[in-house]
């Protein structure tokens, strides 16, 4: 598009900012209402083990939008020689799940617990027996029950609970809000009335425990809004919070917020019934928009929304490219000892392109790449593990094709109930992340581990934030159409893909590792439990 053009675009505010605030980067991306990034911005952050708890401080939280902002601006002011002062909607996603409770002051009651932990598991399994239905210790209730539980002081306090997505777009706007994606991770969703359901609602009061405070959980969650709906608008406040400098002025259409799962069915075009998502980074989970009920609740199983409120059933882990980029950094380290610098992006490639030399069950290696518990394998506490048989084949292509194996091997394990179990079947797998953006090899892993085509994106790179940007645009003007159809017939219509299909022997093998993989779990299991008695 000509640089005058997009000018024009951005000083008359025909424009969508969409903000993220992923597990390792917070970024902020300005699209053209012809869906087209043209600045960005980004914050690099982790996340913080603090008294055994995974947390954010809320200042870092703060400090990353703002910097993302900030460098989006001045990319704006370097590429078109204008000062970002207005913007036509603006739209927040984050990491679902999580907990984050306030005082009737707005202050936050204790640090932010995110969806790392795994601390809630009395909580979500008496819960999932109350509903009927599963209740992940991720999700902000069983969060909050499990405070009760432990008669935790701050609970009395309660006025509002919240995610993070929901917390910085309560900010921007004023508003106590949250896209029915993201609410959906917080509380079960009735698919009928598109909120939350109403008799679990009374059946969470009800408890004894729950009853003895002041709070109704009915009042102290977030109103649930549909993709298209206006959160508000952006206050003076809010345009201050998020632009230090002073120049943005307030009155932007604020989107419903979403969580990362929202914004990345979005991004892949995989709202519609019978179409999927996979999104790989420091957690992994796949989505799946279902055209029918599933025959009974699974631990394993997380029913979740679209951003528009269709069913989505949801295998989420806790673990996936983390130990793949330390095992980097070491031979990264060892790369330099002798004399070689290499860029982020030559790395991976090499250390992907051996891989395709191991052999098709990595060599009898087995890895455990769980720098946090994992739910789906039912390992309480994180201890990455590489293990071997005395006849394994050692070698530096098997050490990288485990490491891209075990990534996506709790992922699996939950798929299988799916496609196994369940017989659901998807017209189409589409994947999106970092791992993806080396070509082919990470493609090719995932679809002979699901022994399913999967299906990349030409924009896969672009991810969560365009996502939400796409939301922000779509709550300025529907133009009159569904979701689905406003991304086939608006978003996606000359979008560019490329498709894998699973090759038999490697089908083969990769079962063949995940039988090595679930025999080698009790270790696994068992160190955990050892460095915790010592």
């Amino acid at each position: 598009m000509d640089k005058s053009i997009i000018k024009s675009k951005i000083e008359n505010a025909n424009t969508a900012l969409g903000i993220e605030l992923g597990s390792t980067r917070i970024k902020a991306v300005l699209v053209t209402d012809d869906y087209q990034v043209v600045a960005s911005g980004d914050f690099v952050w982790e996340n913080e083990l603090r008294n055994n708890i995974w947390t954010y401080p809320i200042e870092k939280v703060w400090n990353g939008i703002q910097t993302s902002y900030a460098n989006m601006a001045a990319s704006v002011n370097e590429q078109y020689g204008i000062q970002l002062t207005k913007i036509g909607s603006i739209g927040i996603s984050a990491m679902m799940h999580g907990y984050m409770p306030f005082d009737n002051s707005g202050n936050l009651l204790v640090p932010f617990r995110t969806w790392r932990n795994n601390i809630t598991g009395e909580a979500a399994e008496k819960l999932t027996k109350l509903f009927d239905f599963n209740i992940p210790e991720r999700w902000s209730i069983a969060h909050l029950y499990q405070a009760i539980l432990n008669h935790e002081d701050h609970v009395k306090q309660i006025d509002f609970i919240t995610t993070l997505d929901g917390y910085v777009s309560w900010k921007l706007s004023g508003n106590k809000n949250t896209g029915i994606g993201d609410a959906s991770g917080m509380f079960p969703i009735d698919e009928a009335t598109k909120t939350y359901d109403t008799k679990m609602l009374k059946q969470f009061a009800d408890l004894p425990e729950v009853a003895q405070y002041p709070w109704d959980i009915k009042d102290i969650l977030p109103e649930v809004l549909m993709a298209g709906h206006s959160a508000g608008k952006l206050t003076a406040e809010g345009a201050k919070l998020l632009d230090k400098s002073g120049q943005l002025q307030p009155g932007s259409l604020i989107a419903p917020s979403e969580g990362d799962a929202g914004t990345g069915m979005v991004a892949t075009n995989a709202v519609r019934k019978r179409t999927g998502n996979i999104s790989a980074g420091t957690s992994a989970f796949s989505m799946v928009v279902l055209d029918q009920k599933l025959n009974k609740v699974h631990r394993d199983i997380d029913m979740v929304t679209t951003p528009d409120g269709a069913p989505v059933a949801m295998v989420h882990t806790n673990n996936c490219s983390s130990d793949i980029n330390a095992w980097a950094n070491v031979f990264n380290q060892f790369a330099k000892v002798l004399g070689v610098n290499l860029s982020p992006n030559q790395l991976y490639e090499k250390l992907f392109d051996v891989s395709l030399r191991g052999d098709q069950d990595a060599g009898g290696l087995v890895n455990f790449s769980y720098l946090s518990g994992e739910n789906i394998t039912k390992v309480q506490d994180g201890r990455p593990m590489m293990v071997r048989k005395p006849d394994s084949h050692f070698t530096l292509a098997n050490i990288f094709k485990v490491q891209l194996y075990s990534a996506f091997a709790p992922l699996k394990i939950g798929m299988d109930i799916l496609l196994r179990e369940e017989h659901i079947r998807t017209d189409v797998l589409i994947a999106q992340g970092g791992l993806f953006k080396t070509p082919v090899v990470a493609q090719q892993v995932l679809a002979d581990a699901l022994n399913t085509p999967i299906t990349l994106m030409s924009n896969a790179g672009e991810g969560g934030p365009w996502g939400m940007a796409v939301l922000a645009l779509y709550a300025s003007d529907t133009k009159g159409k569904s979701l689905a159809d406003y991304l086939d017939d608006e978003v996606f219509v000359n979008a560019e893909s490329s498709t894998l299909y699973p090759e038999l022997e490697s089908v083969q093998g990769y079962e063949r590792f995940i039988d090595n993989y679930k025999e080698a779990l009790p270790a696994e299991i068992e160190a955990g439990k050892n460095m915790k008695l010592n």
